[in-house]
């Protein structure tokens, strides 16, 4: 079996390679419409409980086995007990459902990016991207664009391709979404988002049934804006060396991830509601809202190709990592090189995500249960894959490796005072597989 061979070069490497994996199109695209549909301030109290009860366990847990293991996400999950290798088998399920859908959505913001140059995006209004998504062969002829840069990045390597392509990409998207969150909150009418952002508006919970609904999408914010479950850590930590601060690596990761978080929330939601929009247009928000919103503010064009630019870091940063995750796997089981492995991978990947693509808008009879092959692979992966995998990873570290076992490879043997020790074990071995067992039940029995 081979081992792993490569390790990061830095720890300011390694966190930026980890929190790009963690700020992706989950914090840009999802984050804010997903708070814009569920109550916004409320939205964003939930989400920040269950980041500490749910986020700081698993990601922990996550870099630990990885470390420990030195291995891909399932051998080094079998390395603490070789019957658990199925809980590093639902990161790579995970990595390839998201995947499937994500190298969609990275095509999509590539033809936003032109179209911004081309002409301002003069054109970009609310029909626009029906129209785009149903043209059928221009969509994947974009989503292969994406996949591709995505496949030559990782085949260059962990220091050479993904390191280095994440300590340039994630400043640059910082600096981008910086300038453009004070250039939405300096219009006019920007403080009607801002309220909504982080003002509770109880009222607007709707009962029981509604604060429900609402946790349960906070949960689930917390897995996919963080890439829990899904093995990116797992592998990622297996090129930690041993002398690295696993604690405090987790805490800055997460408060990378929470920050952009934000910032996208201010950069977004107050230019919503400056033009007199809804935040509540779903997935269509950036696709279909934010470029109406764009062609009405002076500089407009400028704007719009710098946030699709934004974007496109993001779901770069983000999709190599989930690709690293099952080409990891691939060559450890293989005789396949690291190049050769990533472009099998991806071929595969890109072969499932034309017909997500294609069900969006051009064949929309490509359909399981109601929801087309894109939402499809979306529900998959983020209500059941992502969160399977959460829950097996918290009883694989707090009940079969257990918390002294754990706990020294946090420790760094004793090395580093762990002073969270007690809050850890309660929280990795009871309280987040009890709430990841609600998320699972309900996305069951709750449909999408």
């Amino acid at each position: 079996m081979n081992t792993t061979k490569e390790q990061w070069s830095s720890r300011f490497g390694f966190i930026m390679a980890a929190a790009g994996s963690a700020i992706g199109l989950g914090n840009l695209w999802k984050f804010p419409y997903v708070a814009g549909t569920n109550g916004g301030a409320v939205f964003l109290l939930l989400y920040i409980i269950f980041l500490m009860l749910l986020g700081i366990p698993i990601l922990l847990s996550e870099l630990a086995i990885g470390r420990s293991g030195g291995m891909n996400a399932i051998d080094s999950c079998k390395k603490i007990n070789p019957k658990w290798g199925f809980a590093g088998a639902f990161g790579i399920a995970g990595a390839f459902g998201v995947m499937s859908s994500y190298c969609v959505v990275g095509g999509w913001v590539i033809r936003y990016i032109i179209n911004s140059f081309a002409n301002g995006g003069a054109n970009m209004n609310a029909e626009y991207f029906s129209d785009f998504s149903s043209r059928g062969f221009e969509p994947i002829l974009w989503t292969f664009i994406f996949m591709a840069a995505t496949c030559f990045i990782v085949a260059g390597g962990v220091t050479k391709g993904i390191e280095r392509v994440s300590s340039v990409l994630l400043p640059i998207l910082i600096v981008f979404l910086i300038g453009i969150m004070i250039y939405s909150l300096t219009l006019p009418g920007a403080l009607k988002g801002v309220k909504f952002f982080i003002v509770p508006d109880f009222a607007e919970i709707g009962g029981f049934s509604g604060f429900i609904r609402i946790a349960l999408n906070a949960m689930g914010q917390v897995f996919f804006s963080l890439s829990l479950g899904m093995g990116t850590l797992i592998t990622y930590g297996s090129y930690l060396p041993k002398n690295s601060k696993l604690v405090s690596s987790t805490v800055t990761i997460i408060a990378m991830d929470t920050a952009i978080a934000l910032a996208a929330g201010f950069a977004i939601l107050p230019a919503v509601f400056s033009f007199g929009l809804e935040p509540d247009g779903g997935f269509g928000l950036i696709f279909q809202t934010l470029p109406v919103v764009f062609s009405q503010m002076n500089g407009g064009t400028f704007v719009a190709a710098a946030f699709f630019l934004l974007v496109l870091f993001a779901a770069l940063t983000s999709s190599i990592s989930l690709l690293e995750v099952i080409v990891a796997w691939v060559c450890a089981k293989t005789k396949l090189t690291r190049t050769w492995a990533a472009v099998i991978v991806s071929v595969l990947i890109f072969a499932v995500g034309c017909f997500a693509s294609l069900s969006v808008g051009a064949v929309p009879e490509l359909s399981v249960g109601g929801m087309n092959l894109f939402e499809f692979f979306s529900f998959l992966s983020d209500k059941i894959i992502m969160p399977l995998g959460g829950f097996f990873i918290c009883l694989l570290t707090g009940w079969v490796w257990g918390i002294p076992k754990a706990e020294e490879e946090i420790s760094n043997s004793g090395a580093i005072r762990f002073r969270a020790r007690k809050l850890f074990s309660a929280t990795v071995r009871y309280i987040a597989p009890m709430l990841i067992a609600v998320i699972f039940i309900t996305s069951i029995f709750g449909g999408k």
